[in-house]
Order: structure tokens, then sequence, then C-alpha cells
């Protein structure tokens, strides 16, 4: 049973009172215990013609070798609205995941978590459902403000809204654009750092999301 439950045909005005109860329940102050993870899932979704394909793969960790993968499609069932994502893309995501036989210790997500106007992100949004440590890793900005990073891999710099912190700005590779990290549930600013930047080889995105990236755009 998912640890929360809910419609996903939801009026504008439902959704958004949904976020906001749901990211009361939205816990950043758990460390994920990287060294202990095995397999790490990445999950994406791709939508085209009206038509949305969620991807996820299962990677060993830290080898980042690939030992399973799912798919799942449906018409698209809400429309492109900023900040209301998961009501796009969550259903076709958990279709994909119960196809799964071997659960992710933790999950990498193509968007956001915590660095959401309203604080939950699809990754937080379906951290919540599945109650598993999870992380949002974007290419672009939803929210927030940042100082540019140092320049070297590794280099990060706060991701800043209204006052509070949402994520931070991290750069996977030198000289290259940085990523959107934030925790999604189950985690902390610091360990979703430390799980992107072991999850990043010659690439800006971390493995498990550049695969989940590329299988979701192929079928």
């Amino acid at each position: 049973m998912p640890a929360i439950s809910h419609l996903w045909n939801l009026t504008l005005r439902d959704a958004i009172h949904l976020q906001k109860d749901l990211a009361a329940q939205v816990d950043i102050t758990t460390p994920i215990d990287v060294d202990a993870v095995q397999f790490i899932g990445g999950v994406d979704v791709s939508v085209k013609r009206g038509i949305s394909r969620a991807a996820i793969v299962v990677m060993t960790f830290p080898g980042l070798e690939m030992v399973e993968s799912a798919t799942a499609r449906m018409p698209t069932p809400f429309p492109y609205i900023s900040g209301l994502l998961s009501f796009r893309e969550g259903e076709v995501i958990l279709a994909a995941h119960a196809q799964l036989d071997r659960k992710p210790d933790v999950y990498i997500f193509d968007g956001q978590g915590i660095a959401h106007p309203r604080r939950i992100g699809i990754a937080s949004h379906i951290g919540l459902w599945w109650d598993a440590p999870t992380v949002g890793c974007a290419k672009s900005r939803l929210t927030g403000a940042y100082v540019e990073p140092g320049a070297e891999k590794g280099s990060f710099s706060p991701l800043i809204d209204r006052g509070e912190q949402v994520g931070v700005v991290l750069r996977t590779r030198t000289n290259v654009k940085p990523v959107f990290v934030s925790p999604g549930h189950r985690a902390t600013f610091d360990t979703a750092r430390e799980l992107v930047l072991r999850c990043t080889t010659r690439y800006k995105l971390p493995e498990p999301i550049r695969a989940a990236h590329n299988l979701a755009g192929a079928f």
C-alpha cells in the first residue's frame, strides 16, 4: 500500500490545496545513508503528442551498472502548468514503478524536490507516495535565487527562496552549467548533493536520470 494516496484528476484549486497539505509531511531532516545504498533508481518522463512516457532505471551503487528498467505510457492527464508537474507525470511514474521487481534504496528524479514554490516538486510528492528517500536533480531553476558556484566540479552554492534554503546549485562538471539539486523526501541538502555528485561520471547529469531520460524518449 502507498504511504499516501489520492486522486490525480483534480481541479487546479484542489491540486494546489493538496500540495500545501502534502508539503507539511515532507522530511528533509533525515539524511540518506549514502554508503549503505546498494541500488539507486533514476526517474524521468517524456511527453510526446499527448502521450506521457515514464521510465525508471535501477542501477547498482556505487558501480552504476544497469540491473533493471521499467516503462509505462498513458494519455497525458493534466495540462502543463508550472509548479503542478506531479499531476501531469505522477500517475504514469507509479505505473512504471509497479512493474519493477527490485525496488531501489533511493531515487533521483529529473525534476525538483522541495525547490518548488510550495515545497512539493515531483521528487517530494512521489517520495511521499513511496515513503522512500528521493532527490530532485533539475537542469533548470524553478524558484529561488543563487550566486553562481565555482567553476570546478563539486562546487556548489545554496538556492534560496523567500529567505529559506530550498536546494543547492551544483557543478557536476568543470566549466559546465550547474544542476539544481534539492532533497525530495527522507533526504538532506548535504546527502542529496553527495548522492548526485557520486552518480555523475563524464556527463552533466547523474547516470541514473541520464539513462532514464534516454529510455523515456526511446519508446
